[in-house]
Parts: structure tokens; C-alpha cells; sequence
């Protein structure tokens, strides 16, 4: 059921962050009162560990703390994207102006000046509670709502694909596989520290997604080039490179009608770079390490992987110790070195979701 916004809301998760620990009993004490569930803190970065272990609904964070002062608390849940849209509100004894818009420019929704009165407090603590569980409320009613619409788009992108996919019989259910294989790369990846920040639940849906639409721009190779069953001369390689601009200039006429769309963006750097290599050979922009996008970077050793598992028209299918072995072999060249650790961790289960789904071997 939806939250109204008059309504009282339910008590909270609430923490309470101040190297004062008169001030976290005081509260503490006065929320608890009220039915809250308050996890009190003494220090910037214990909290921040408590977030991690536990998001709170609501956090309510003083600024002068030895360790870490609030700004930098604030700062750093506000470039998570898991912890960004956790309401802080400040609480200090610094009353000058400047304080205060430092403090809304970190991202705190409210500021409330010591001393303080208790019932101050627990008005605000109210409003933003509500106003949190409101915002919730209507996210989920809008994914309900567009859930159905995007489906039908999905499924419409999908179709696209295996139309330009079609015209090579060699690839069976290729991009299903490839759909399966950066969904798990992804999930993978999240557990890392290097990724825990940036990919969330709407990344793993967009790269997976987005991975279909990887060679779309293969629509515009002649057959004589896109299905020669031997090696390809340098001026047949030349045409057939021409693929990942030409996917994503087919996808970037989208993407200036709705250039904040993630999705389309996400499928642009899929088809324009997923053929750049980790040390800067590949093509079409000669992207080195991290400059190569990470949704790229993901689907380069899918692709690859499902490629040196399959038969193609130029190739017969490679074992599940020879895929291994040549992807290995290309760590740090043509792989980010955590994309090919991930990929070495989940080998196994790539090999049967490659079985269940069309492989030779």
C-alpha cells in the first residue's frame, strides 16, 4: 500500500553519528522514546562502516569529529550509489551560513543548530521519514507502471538483434549466451571493492540488457566479408571493423532524443567498444585500461568467450581448456586483468550455461 504523506510514519532505522557522547545518549534516548531503532556512533568512520553493514532509513550526523568530519561522511554516502538517496541531516553548533550551505552542497536534506529542542528534532525526523518512504513508495509504483512498457521495448531490441545475427547461421543462440555470461560477469564484479560503488542493480540490468545490441552495426557487412569461411585479408578486416561505429551511430540517433537514457547509452560504448584491447591495439578509438568502458569491457570477454567456444564459418569450436587457456593467455593485451579473474572464478558455471544453451562441446 502506498505511503501518504500526512500520514505518521512508521518508526525508523536511525544513526546517529557524534563524537559527543552526551549528544548520542540525549538522542538516542529521545528517539527511542518515540519507537525508533536508534544505532548510535562515535566517530565518521565507524559510521560509515555501520551503513555498510546496515543502511539506515535516516541519518542524523554531526560535522566537527576528529576522524572524519560530516561533510566528508556526507560526501562519501552520496557517491555510492548504494547509500546516495539515505536522507542525512546535519545537527551542529556551527550556525554561520556558509557552514550550512556546505553542508546541503554535500548533499544533507536538512540542518538543525545546537543546542537544539528535542521536538524540533522529531519534527524533522518525522517529515524526512515520510517524505523517504513517500519517495520510495512512488518508485515502485512507477516501476510497476513502465515494468510492462519496458518489456515490450526489450523484447522488440531483442528481435532486432537476432535479426542481424541471423544472417550468420554459425551463431545459434549467441546472444542469449552472451545476455546470460555479463549478467554473471556483473553480479561477480559488485562483490569487488574497486566496483561495490558503481555497479548496482540498474547496471546489471542495463549491461545485460544492452549486450544483444553488441554487433547490431553488422546489419551494414556484406556477406562476402561477414560470412567468408577463411582469414580475412587486411582490407576485408578493415570493413569488418567498421561494425562498432556503425552500431553505435545507428543507436546515438536515439541517444539525441534521450540522451540521458542509461540503457542507450550503455548499448553505445557496448557496440562502439567492445573490440578495444586492455593495452590500447583495439579498435575503433585505441581505448587503453580503464578508458575502455567497464560495460565494454565486460562484454569483450564474453563475446570472446562464447566466440572461441562456437563454430563459426571461419573456425571449428574450441574446447572448454582451450577457451580458457587462450583467454588466460591474453590477460593485461587484449582483457582487463579483473575481468579474466572473474571470468576464471565463474568458468565452471559459464560452461554449463554454455551446454544448456546451444554448445558444441
Amino acid at each position: 500500500m502506498a505511503t501518504k504523506i500526512n500520514e505518521k510514519p512508521a518508526p525508523g532505522n536511525i544513526l546517529i553519528v557524534d563524537d559527543t557522547p552526551a549528544n548520542l545518549t540525549l538522542l538516542t534516548g529521545m528517539l527511542k522514546e518515540k519507537g525508533h531503532r536508534v544505532r548510535p556512533v562515535p566517530g565518521g568512520r565507524l559510521a560509515l562502516k555501520a551503513v555498510e553493514s546496515e543502511p539506515p532509513d535516516l541519518i542524523l550526523l554531526d560535522i566537527n569529529m576528529p576522524d572524519m568530519d560530516g561533510y566528508e561522511v556526507c560526501g562519501r554516502l552520496k557517491q555510492d550509489v548504494r547509500f546516495r538517496d539515505i536522507p542525512v541531516i546535519f545537527i551542529s553548533a556551527l550556525t554561520e551560513a556558509l557552514d550550512k550551505v556546505k553542508a546541503f552542497g554535500t548533499g544533507g536534506v536538512d540542518y538543525i543548530t545546537k543546542p537544539f529542542q528535542f521536538e524540533e528534532v522529531e519534527a524533522r525526523v518525522e517529515t524526512h521519514l515520510k517524505l523517504r518512504r513517500y519517495q520510495m513508495s512512488l518508485e515502485v509504483q512507477v516501476a510497476e507502471q513502465v515494468q510492462d512498457i519496458c518489456e515490450s521495448q526489450l523484447s522488440t531490441i531483442f528481435a532486432l538483434s537476432k535479426l542481424a545475427e541471423s544472417r550468420d547461421n554459425d551463431t545459434g543462440r549467441h546472444i542469449e549466451r552472451v545476455q546470460t555470461y555479463c549478467r554473471m560477469i556483473a553480479e561477480k564484479l559488485r562483490s569487488a571493492k574497486s566496483y561495490v560503488s558503481i555497479i548496482d542493480r540498474v547496471f546489471i540490468e542495463n549491461v545485460s540488457s544492452a549486450s544483444p545490441l553488441h554487433d547490431i552495426g553488422k546489419v551494414a557487412i556484406p556477406d562476402n566479408v561477414l560470412l567468408k569461411p577463411g582469414k580475412l585479408t587486411p582490407e576485408e578486416f578493415d570493413v569488418m571493423k567498421t561494425h562498432a561505429l556503425v552500431g553505435a551511430s545507428t543507436m546515438e540517433a536515439v541517444q539525441q532524443v534521450y540522451p540521458k537514457n542509461e540503457f542507450i547509452n550503455m548499448g553505445i560504448s557496448i557496440a562502439r567498444s567492445h573490440h578495444e584491447r586492455w593495452d590500447g591495439t583495439g579498435y575503433p578509438d585505441g581505448l587503453k585500461g580503464d578508458d575502455i568502458p567497464l560495460s565494454a569491457r565486460i562484454m569483450a570477454i564474453a563475446d570472446v568467450y562464447d566466440a572461441l567456444r562456437s563454430v563459426r564459418c571461419y573456425k571449428g569450436a574450441f574446447t572448454r581448456e582451450q577457451s580458457r587457456a587462450a583467454i588466460e593467455d591474453a590477460i593485461g593485451t587484449q582483457f582487463d586483468p579483473e575481468m579474466v579473474k572473474v571470468f576464471i572464478s565463474l568458468e565452471g558455471e559459464l560452461d554449463s550455461v554454455g551446454k544448456k544453451m546451444g554448445y558444441v562441446h
